[in-house]
């Protein structure tokens, strides 16, 4: 050990149980949003976030490694979703411009028709598993503290 390392400090019983209730709902979260808007809209949550992300671009335009690193998945996660929004046609690939090498996933019109459609199902998901738990929290310290977990 280093003389500029400070010995570990176990943790406190508060602290051990934020960690295992944020485990738990980095695991439960997504799959119970996931469920409801494959209940509510035959649309699994990979699908929804990839629409709203590119709704939320430039142009509706992103390029398909951005997209996959804005949400959290490999490449080829990514291409698999947007291979299925495109068979849909709610998502086109073009080239990219400045790199022929490269591809943009772009947002069609009835992408976006299909996101709007989808929306109600999502906030009301969102509402009950996350907002209705937090109400009166300080939202903006929660916000800061899972921004500094995250990065």
């Amino acid at each position: 050990m280093s003389t500029s390392e400070q010995p570990l400090q176990p943790m406190s019983t508060d602290e051990e149980a934020l960690v295992r209730e944020l485990g738990r709902v980095m695991i439960a979260l997504p799959r119970v949003v996931d469920a409801d808007m494959m209940r509510e809209q035959h649309m699994p949550l990979s699908e929804y976030t990839t629409l709203m992300h590119l709704s939320e671009a430039p142009h509706g335009l992103m390029r398909m490694s951005e997209l996959a690193a804005i949400s959290s998945l490999s490449l080829s996660g990514m291409t698999r979703i947007v291979t299925r929004l495109e068979k849909r046609g709610l998502v086109e690939r073009v080239r990219c411009a400045e790199d022929a090498r490269g591809l943009n996933a772009v947002l069609t019109d009835a992408g976006l028709a299909r996101l709007k459609q989808a929306w109600p199902a999502h906030l009301a998901s969102v509402r009950r598993h996350i907002l209705n738990h937090v109400e009166g929290t300080d939202l903006t310290q929660l916000i800061g503290a899972l921004r500094r977990i995250a990065t």
